[in-house]
């Protein structure tokens, strides 16, 4: 529970970009290319968007955002985002660090890395998309009692394993009193380039029923696709295109964008 001194310490100014967390409760499951996606998607259709890559042990957002070797400065003792190309500005502990540098930091150096990455000069910015680490440790705990996202998206696979951890994700949040904004259900189906048809390496359904299950929103799916790898690995966010994939990521962001409406700071 936050004490008095916490919430006046509350890292999210009234005024500030309102918070979605992007979370997960496992690794692998595709949260910080779902994360880079969702920003970028929010940013084409019209949105002032921010990205704060919160994983501070594995970054992965310079590379999705295509901002590798960008080095973040600092104004006025607060971080300057980085500029994409996609209209989302950045902030990752790629841009502070040696690349390939091993970020062996622990629990209240974890915690000082995020508010200064969240405190930002994100100016303009109406919404912060924050890449959560896989898990419920230091970093979901720090976001919980300085941060107070607006709500959270919960990224999981069809898996069971995946769901599992998916919905102890959801229990923290929903413990901290934090709005779940709904489950995605991530590598949802994988069509044959060569015949089309489509197969389930992961499962089917299964994010759909957990939700349920859990009394929060389903959000929809996101397919497994290779392109949806290709382009992450090349730094061009899937979302930034024109075809069935960016398609999802742009239905995702609809919902989003809409529950933020639904629910004014």
């Amino acid at each position: 529970m936050a004490g008095k001194d916490d919430a006046q310490a509350v890292a999210q100014p009234a005024k500030g970009p309102r918070i979605i967390a992007v979370g997960s409760g496992k690794g692998g499951v595709g949260k910080s290319t779902l994360a880079a996606n969702l920003a970028v998607a929010l940013a084409r259709a019209g949105h002032k968007v921010g990205l704060v890559d919160a994983d501070i042990h594995g970054p992965s957002q310079a590379r999705l955002l295509g901002t590798e070797g960008a080095r973040a400065k600092a104004h006025e003792g607060k971080l300057v985002p980085v500029e994409s190309r996609y209209g989302v500005p950045v902030l990752s502990m790629a841009h502070l660090t040696t690349p390939g540098q091993a970020i062996a930091f622990r629990g209240p150096k974890i915690s000082g890395a995020l508010i200064q990455l969240v405190e930002a000069h994100w100016a303009g910015a109406e919404v912060l998309v924050v890449d959560l680490p896989p898990g419920t440790g230091d970093v979901q705990l720090t976001m919980l009692q300085r941060c107070r996202p607006a709500g959270a998206v919960i990224v999981s696979t069809p898996q069971d394993l995946a769901l599992m951890d998916a919905a102890r994700a959801v229990g923290l949040f929903t413990q901290g009193d934090i709005p779940v904004i709904g489950v995605v259900e991530n590598m949802a189906g994988y069509a044959c380039p060569h015949c089309g048809e489509v197969s389930d390496p992961f499962g089917h359904g299964g994010a759909q029923d957990a939700a349920r299950e859990m009394g929060v929103p389903f959000l929809g799916r996101i397919p497994l696709d290779i392109a949806i790898r290709r382009e992450s690995d090349a730094g061009t966010p899937t979302a930034a295109g024109d075809g069935p994939q960016a398609q999802a990521f742009a239905a995702l962001a609809a919902q989003v964008a809409a529950w933020l409406d639904a629910h004014p700071a």
